[in-house]
């Protein structure tokens, strides 16, 4: 990523949903940085692990919903 266009990323809480053997899975408050021209999301590579982490482990949904949907934050 060149400087200028990290000097523009928005940071900012997104909603980041993944499709696994079947089941969507939904995860929100994930801290991202957004290009403010194309609106791609990237994400640091704690965060990923975080996610890694909730979607695989055995975290249990916030709320009831199909799909259920996990908090990023503790």
């Amino acid at each position: 990523m060149d400087d200028e266009l990290e000097d523009r990323m928005i940071e900012k809480r997104v909603t980041f949903s993944i499709e696994i053997e079947g089941r969507l899975v939904i995860v929100e408050n994930v801290p991202a940085r957004i290009d403010p021209d194309t609106g791609e999301e990237f994400f640091s590579t704690d965060t990923m692990e975080r996610l890694q982490s909730i979607v695989w482990g055995a975290a249990k949904a916030d709320r009831a919903s199909n799909p259920g949907v996990l908090r990023f934050a503790a």
